[in-house]
């Protein structure tokens, strides 16, 4: 578990230098610790309704910060635009695909499993994908 939390650490790695879409991958990297914390509380015995909130929350918020870089993208001419937003169109299928229902029969293991994806998935996403949007 201590693995997945240092794999939420904003490291300067991340920056890709447009200040706006920093901020935003950011925010996605707080909503992925609240979930951590959400996790780690031994004190919550039902924590369905907070993971549901985060969920929803990192869904909308996905959303809008997938829009902004798309835009991004467009307006320097990124040429590589349509391949990257398949990747943002393919998360954001996943993430839909997901059965809130299945999170209340086993909460800590769902949240685990998700986590683990959200997280890859940003990391791997930012250093690989969104880093070449800078680089030209």
């Amino acid at each position: 578990m201590e693995e997945l939390l240092h794999m939420i650490t904003w490291r300067d790695e991340f920056a890709l230098g447009v200040p706006e879409i920093d901020a935003q991958h950011k925010k996605l990297f707080a909503i992925a610790n609240r979930a951590y914390e959400v996790l780690k509380n031994d004190l919550l015995v039902d924590k369905y309704d907070q993971i549901v909130d985060i969920f929803n929350e990192l869904k909308d918020y996905t959303v809008y910060h997938f829009t902004y870089e798309e835009d991004y993208m467009k307006s320097i001419g990124y040429r590589k635009f349509l391949s990257h937003k398949v990747q943002h169109d393919d998360f954001i299928q996943r993430i839909n695909e997901t059965d809130l229902r299945q999170i209340d029969e086993n909460q800590e293991q769902y949240l685990i499993e998700t986590l683990e994806f959200v997280v890859a998935w940003i990391e791997n996403h930012i250093l690989g994908v969104d880093k070449k949007i800078v680089e030209g």
